[in-house]
């Protein structure tokens, strides 16, 4: 039996607003990422949604305890939805960052890991969401590597592809774990 993600990107943090790459660093949300994690509750509060999984990273926490708080829905982390690990390149500006991402596909980044090896990371979740999560739809909140995760592996997307791409954000995407 199959699940049904449903992914969110964290809302937007302080990191984001800067032009910084948190990568593995917790990162806050700001002001205006409250707000969205709000509207985040308020659009799928009423989705069906059975479950909601979130980096453990501190601005996909935050996030999900601003969206579902109170809810009646359970909030697991999970390190596995991680960033990808910048290494020391972690809260180093934006376009340092990801101004060739292509070049870390398969290279670590300094101290870091490879865009690979976090997909590689976050598919390990997706193996094991139908173990317990079969029939259910669970809400996802993570980052560019989680939807990379779930655009390579459920949908064939390749990695090289997905590295060319701007990063656009929008309310959702949709995933079938069969």
């Amino acid at each position: 039996m199959s699940a049904r993600i449903v992914f969110e990107t964290h809302a937007t943090s302080e990191d984001n607003e800067a032009g910084v790459a948190a990568g593995w660093l917790p990162g806050r949300l700001s002001a205006r990422g409250r707000s969205e994690a709000a509207e985040l509750g308020r659009r799928r509060r009423a989705d069906g949604i059975d479950a909601v999984f979130a980096s453990d990273l501190r601005r996909a926490v935050e996030t999900a305890e601003i969206a579902f708080g109170g809810a009646g829905v359970p909030i697991l982390l999970d390190w596995r939805l991680r960033e990808c690990d910048y290494g020391e390149l972690n809260g180093a500006p934006r376009a340092v960052v990801h101004g060739d991402r292509a070049r870390f596909l398969d290279a670590p980044y300094p101290g870091g890991e490879s865009w690979r090896a976090a997909v590689a990371r976050v598919g390990r979740f997706v193996d094991d969401l139908p173990l317990r999560w079969a029939g259910a739809r669970v809400l996802v909140i993570g980052h560019i590597a989680t939807r990379w995760a779930f655009e390579q592996r459920l949908n064939g997307v390749a990695l090289e592809e997905l590295a060319a791409e701007d990063v656009a954000w929008r309310p959702g995407w949709v995933y079938l774990v069969a």
